[in-house]
């Protein structure tokens, strides 16, 4: 029996969900709820028991003080709310928490009594996962869902994915067969710079959910954080020739393969958040566009003017999952056919990025990268530089998932 005590009727309500671990690479999809519920001042109501979904050994519990107390924090699910104004206001319901390891089918019982108690309109479910996209160009975000008439209305893929699946996939199935319209976002991460955090992926999400749901979020310093960490991963990659040339034969791989795209639909998405956001405040407001030099030009995500080395040449493969031999493609399921979080452990290298011990002089230290494999995806194309797109098609990677966690 779920009680909600103290929880305002909702005005057209939409779930917004995304769980850490295998479905969460980058940390891109638990960070992007995370930066919804900061913004928006979220009140926790509920919290999932964890005795029934979580092994403790593998999300240990954490100790901490409170004035001199000791308390305990356990790992668990947690709902808050957070209702946005304007002119047309509605209320979002957030759902973060880690991917349980037991009891899958009772835990999205669990989130979709929630959702019917509350009267949610939409579930709208976030991952990332691994693939082979340059880190210099926009992030692909894929919106899938398997109700063929949800994908008709808002433009979206129908799954037809098959192979392994984490908590992502499993709730969407759960909310199609309980009769609630579904989305799940994608967004493909560099699997070269894999380790968190990751916001210009996290940004993508967040555009990518403003886009389906029709709603101004705002970015705070999110924008700046994104183009820190690109100047960061781009200083470190410029010191190790090798993965240089792997990063330009991505490039090379995505722009000749988006060219088409460019001057469609990906245009006129990003035209249209522009409008929004110039009908508002300034940058990091509600409805702000940044202003050019700032946010709307990392947006646009203008090629490196880094010097580019030589173009290489196609490297044999070293392992039995090598999965860098093409460039990224738009999962019709929106499920990894590779890896997600968790499965960068699996990929073989051969040496960290900037293995030396210069720090980038703009932006944060860049994650503790390692190189892809051996295999390169051939560049037959000249070297092109695309229009510009910030809605590319979605990235799906080619080698099997790592260790996945089912029920």
């Amino acid at each position: 029996m779920i009680e909600l005590e103290g929880v305002p009727e909702l005005i057209d309500p939409v779930m917004v969900a995304a769980f850490e671990g295998w479905n969460d690479a980058g940390d891109a999809a638990s960070t992007a709820v995370a930066h919804l519920d900061k913004e928006w001042k979220g009140e926790v109501f509920a919290a999932l028991d964890a005795e029934d979904y979580y092994d403790f050994q593998v999300n240990r519990p954490t100790v901490w003080l409170d004035g001199g107390v000791r308390k305990i924090t356990w790992p668990t699910t947690r709902l808050s709310v957070v209702r946005v104004g304007g002119e047309k206001p509605r209320d979002l319901v957030l759902v973060r928490g880690i991917e349980p390891s037991m009891r899958w089918r009772s835990f999205c019982n669990e989130l979709l009594g929630f959702a019917h108690e509350l009267g949610v309109e939409l579930v709208v479910i976030m991952g990332a996962l691994l693939g082979d996209t340059p880190h210099t160009r926009p992030v692909p975000v894929s919106g899938v869902t398997s109700d063929p008439d949800l994908a008709r209305s808002m433009d979206l893929e129908e799954t037809k994915y098959e192979g392994p699946t984490g908590i992502v996939g499993i709730l969407q199935e759960a909310c199609t067969h309980a009769g609630v319209p579904a989305v799940s976002l994608w967004a493909a991460v560099p699997h070269y710079v894999s380790q968190p955090p990751n916001p210009k992926a996290t940004l993508a999400l967040l555009n990518r959910l403003e886009d389906l749901i029709d709603l101004r979020i705002p970015l705070g310093e999110l924008t700046e954080d994104a183009r820190a960490w690109q100047l960061g991963v781009d200083q470190l990659a410029a010191e190790d020739s090798e993965v240089a040339e792997y990063v330009q034969s991505l490039e090379e791989a995505r722009d000749t393969a988006e060219l088409p795209e460019a001057s469609g639909e990906a245009i006129a998405r990003e035209f249209e958040r522009y409008l929004r956001r110039r009908d508002g405040g300034g940058p990091g407001q509600v409805g702000g566009v940044a202003s050019e030099g700032e946010g709307a030009a990392y947006l646009r995500d203008a090629p490196s003017e880094r010097t580019r080395p030589p173009k290489p040449q196609p490297r044999p493969e070293t392992g039995p999952e090598s999965g860098t031999g093409s460039p990224a493609k738009p999962s019709a399921e929106g499920e990894p056919d590779g890896r997600a979080g968790d499965a960068a452990a699996d990929k073989p290298t051969d040496k960290p990025v900037g293995a030396t011990d210069a720090e980038p002089e703009d932006g944060p230290s860049a994650p503790d990268t390692t190189t892809p494999e051996a295999t390169t995806p051939e560049a037959t194309a000249p070297d092109t530089t695309a229009p510009d797109a910030t809605a590319p098609d979605p990235a799906e990677p080619d080698a099997e998932p790592g260790d996945s966690s089912e029920d």
